[in-house]
């Protein structure tokens, strides 16, 4: 406080800080914000690059947010040693200071490695439907630290990259033919061959639905209330939801046109009079 007193009590000595930091001080903070306004241009160049040329898009968003933070961090440095800074004082304090932060955010350690793996290993890449750590989505972005999924009532749900890349991953898109799978339940007074018969045929008049492999109609379980027929078909991946809720909503009329009973549950109670 005393020497602050005392700066102030000499104007002179006021102009000589002022001459000797002052120009530093504004030169560093020119550099700093042209720094960051080349820094987004040149993120918004590689963006526009990659797309240009077709890359990868797994790819696009790790390397883009990657060269954005080391830009930075380079920035930051040359604004510091601008400053009149010793490097070695500085690389000494950023070394240890960079040790504390790596032992707090471990987590996020863990991310940026998981990032890594995914891209190398290439479990899933943008554009697929996935599910992992018990949510479901189109991955929209895989960044450094976090991969962004999108959802179709179009949420969006950021996974952390450690646990995405060491836990289990359903990738859907993977394979371009998929199976949907059916369930109907009939009477056990109804005629099982007509069920199947009226269920192939519905089958049959589906182009969308593969012949190969074949489709399949089977009893798969005598249940309380209901004779339960599984049903089977192939088709291409992007077909399936369409498959999965025509078909259903088409069998139910057709029973109902053919006289076969889709039953409600139901028990027999006996009941015995106490004598």
């Amino acid at each position: 406080m005393e020497q602050f007193k005392e700066w102030f009590s000499n104007p002179e000595q006021i102009l000589d800080l002022a001459l000797k930091y002052g120009g530093q001080l504004v030169l560093a903070i020119l550099t700093l914000l042209i720094g960051l306004w080349v820094i987004g241009k040149i993120v918004k160049g590689m963006k526009k690059m990659f797309e240009a040329k077709g890359f990868d898009a797994s790819l696009q968003s790790f390397l883009i947010s990657l060269t954005g933070i080391v830009l930075k961090i380079m920035l930051v440095i040359s604004v510091v040693s601008m400053l009149g800074v010793e490097m070695t004082s500085f690389v000494a304090i950023l070394a240890a200071a960079g040790l504390a932060i790596g032992m707090a955010l471990s987590g996020t350690l863990q991310n940026f490695a998981g990032g890594v793996m995914i891209l190398i290993f290439r479990p899933f890449k943008v554009g697929d439907y996935i599910t992992s750590e018990g949510h479901s989505g189109t991955v929209k972005e895989i960044q450094i630290f976090h991969t962004i999924l999108n959802t179709p009532d179009k949420k969006t749900i950021i996974l952390p990259n450690g646990p995405v890349s060491n836990g289990s991953t359903v990738n859907y898109s993977t394979e371009p033919v998929r199976r949907v799978d059916f369930t109907f339940g009939i009477g056990y007074n109804d005629d099982i061959d007509k069920a199947k018969q009226v269920i192939m045929g519905i089958i049959e008049k589906d182009e969308r639905i593969l012949k190969d492999p074949a489709p399949f109609v089977g009893v798969i379980n005598l249940g309380e209330s209901s004779v339960d027929l599984v049903t089977r078909v192939w088709a291409n991946a992007g077909d399936y939801w369409d498959i999965f809720f025509e078909m259903q909503e088409t069998v139910k009329k057709e029973f109902d046109r053919q006289g076969v009973s889709i039953p409600f549950p139901q028990r027999d109670v006996h009941l015995f009079q106490a004598k």
